[in-house]
């Protein structure tokens, strides 16, 4: 199985793309989508929109992992990262790619062992699980990761099959 795991966000979505093969987890690509500061909104979405579609064409992933949003204070950042996160899911829709969503606490749970994980945690856990040489970076990149770690864990999981 190839999951495409995101952490949306409005300048910075990071992504990766791992294989699965019941608990082995093997790394593919990762990285991030990035929007130059200074563009209209209306185009850095048209970006984001054009490199997810990119990711599906190149890996044809059979389950897209996404972070579910959760935020606690700037309204504006949170608008732009919501208008983010639907153009990544009306991207993989029209890929016909199936989207699944976890919380922040599901993934820190599925990679640490621990819901309230911080960030350094989920950085070397992840560098840890997918055997890279070195931390993946930007975090959203680790963040993506994690989110298909997460869907990977729980796909061979015989509780997934009863969802």
């Amino acid at each position: 199985m190839i999951i495409l795991g995101i952490d949306p966000g409005y300048a910075i979505v990071g992504f990766g793309v791992i294989g699965c093969e019941g608990t082995a987890l093997t790394p593919i690509e990762y990285g991030a989508i990035t929007t130059p500061a200074n563009t209209k909104t209306e185009l850095r979405l048209c970006e984001i929109y054009d490199g997810i579609c990119e990711l599906c064409d190149k890996f044809h992933p059979d389950a897209v992992a996404i972070e579910e949003l959760f935020f606690n204070s700037n309204a504006k950042t949170a608008v732009n990262v919501c208008q983010a996160r639907g153009v990544i899911l009306l991207a993989v829709s029209r890929q016909g790619v199936p989207v699944f969503e976890y919380t922040p606490l599901q993934i820190k749970q599925a990679v640490t062992g621990y819901g309230r994980a911080e960030k350094h945690q989920i950085i070397a856990m992840v560098t840890t699980l997918l055997g890279l040489k070195s931390a993946p970076k930007p975090d959203d990149t680790a963040d993506a990761l994690a989110a298909a770690i997460c869907h990977g864990y729980s796909s061979s999981s015989i509780l997934f099959k009863f969802r």
